[in-house]
């Protein structure tokens, strides 16, 4: 008989996380999955449309039973964030008092928030299964960079809760060595908290002659951005950037809580700039290889430094050279493959200096490095591979 998973991720399809991914090839390989997850509504801030507390609450998606807890769309305040964060746990806690679904395990898929791993902790001590916690947002710490809080009482009271939560999961799987090092540090077990990477979807591949209406073939160096556009990307850096060089396109395709803020700031160089909205997963290659190169950042906080951005698998398995403006985990793996150019952190006189070593390296080197790299570390089937020996 086979094994039954039930995961919990307050975002999942149509909203662009990498769990959707991973369900589906645990449904290829023979597992049945029940994702508990909210109303669609990342990163706009309102319900997708076709989705809402009374519509498409339950539905099958390529084999995953997905249901759908009611929620309060994220909007655009810290007052509607938070309480689309908590009615998520609310939701949740009744869902798990009052539902007869007996799975074989729970894996909750933690981006931010961490509140949303409560709901696996009391589900899995009801029914006294294994619980596993893939930890992509370490908190307090994100909640304190991203989130702009910085009450000690408030800090300490989701340091105990994340703690708590580590305590009580059978194995913590971690994005980084450094986040694994960081909540080692925070656990009696160390041998249960375990590096397992993201990667990239077979999607993310190289896209020969690729030609989007959308990006103009004026011979400018061309430097994309894909993702959600929010204060954590640190993306304000580009138009003190742009300002400095010549001859550049900025590309930033996506949305998010930044982007009309970015957009104004970009005003007086908008003609280095082109916004494209946010697009469905299989476009993202080929927007990507148009241009010359794809670029990560991120805030000046030390908690990035212990991060490795998902977007950086999917970059890299496009074969796109890398410009970086980052430090750490994002720093090592683009020197470890030599696929890229990275300077530090939030420092623009730095990135315009590193966008001129860019445009005058040999980028059909820095493609193949980056393939290659991928391929050695973050290979999809191995990485799976390795998960279902950690789960079962």
């Amino acid at each position: 008989m086979s094994k039954h998973i039930l995961v919990i991720s307050q975002y999942f399809y149509p909203e662009p996380f990498r769990i959707n991914d991973i369900c589906q090839e645990w449904v290829s390989r023979g597992y049945k999955v029940t994702v508990l997850t909210g109303i669609p509504n990342y990163p706009e801030g309102k319900f997708y449309k076709g989705y809402g507390w009374f519509r498409k609450r339950k539905e099958n998606w390529n084999g995953i039973d997905v249901i759908r807890l009611p929620i309060i769309s994220r909007g655009r305040s810290s007052l509607r964030l938070v309480l689309n964060y908590y009615s998520f746990v609310w939701s949740g806690w009744l869902w798990k008092t009052f539902t007869g679904l007996k799975p074989d395990a729970v894996f909750v898929f933690e981006v931010s928030p961490l509140t949303q791993a409560l709901i696996g902790k009391w589900f899995s001590k009801r029914r006294k299964i294994p619980s596993y916690l893939y930890v992509q947002d370490l908190w307090p710490e994100n909640l304190e960079a991203v989130g702009g809080v910085h009450n000690k009482r408030v800090l300490n009271h989701y340091q105990k809760m994340a703690d708590k939560l580590y305590a009580a999961c059978t194995k913590v799987l971690a994005t980084s060595p450094s986040f694994v090092e960081a909540i080692r540090e925070r656990v009696t077990d160390k041998e249960k908290v375990v590096y397992w990477p993201q990667y990239a979807e077979e999607i993310y591949k190289p896209v020969e002659d690729p030609s989007p209406a959308e990006i103009p073939n004026d011979g400018r160096f061309k430097i994309i951005f894909t993702g959600n556009v929010g204060t954590a990307q640190g993306l304000d850096i580009l138009p003190k950037v742009a300002k400095l060089v010549d001859d550049v396109l900025f590309v930033i395709v996506g949305d998010g809580r930044y982007k009309e803020q970015l957009v104004e700031e970009t005003a007086d160089v908008k003609e280095k700039f082109l916004f494209i909205n946010r697009q469905p997963a299989q476009r993202i290659p080929e927007l990507l290889c148009t241009c010359d190169a794809a670029f990560v950042s991120f805030m000046d906080h030390p908690l990035f430094n212990k991060t490795i951005p998902a977007k950086l698998q999917s970059y890299m398995a496009c074969g796109m050279p890398i410009l970086a403006s980052a430090s750490g985990e994002t720093e090592r793996i683009i020197n470890e493959a030599g696929c890229g150019v990275c300077c530090e952190t939030g420092n623009p006189e730095a990135l315009a200096s590193a966008i001129s070593v860019l445009r005058r390296s040999d980028a059909g080197t820095f493609r193949t490095n980056a393939l290659r790299y991928v391929k050695r570390c973050f290979d999809k089937n191995k990485l799976l591979d390795s998960l279902n020996s950690i789960l079962f």
